[in-house]
């Protein structure tokens, strides 16, 4: 879902969007903590907001962000949920313990 507004910077206009994506395995403030390190490594992208509950990370960032937004999140064992199934799911979780433990020591 992308919420878009317009920024003026300098006589040119930026278009800015809230980008959200539902993700899987979201467990804790420590992978809440590695998803916002994580993020925040992207060009460009601000406001990375989590919902843990409905396992969503949302995003303050050009929509042609959206895709670096989702590799990165895949990346660290947050798929887009749906996205992945069988071994790769497994997988998925897998990383994601990791970047929780990296989030909780960090």
């Amino acid at each position: 879902m992308e919420i878009a507004q317009r920024l003026s910077i300098k006589g040119t206009f930026m278009s800015v969007n809230q980008i959200q994506v539902h993700v899987e395995n979201i467990k804790c403030g420590g992978c809440e903590k590695s998803i916002v390190n994580g993020l925040m490594s992207i060009e460009g992208l601000s406001n990375v907001v989590i919902d843990r509950e409905q396992q969503l990370v949302s995003v303050t960032a050009d929509a042609s962000l959206h895709d670096a937004l989702v590799a990165k999140l895949k990346s660290m064992g947050y798929p887009e949920h749906g996205s992945v199934s069988g071994l790769d799911a497994g997988l998925a979780n897998a990383k994601s313990f990791v970047s929780c433990a990296i989030g909780r020591v960090s």
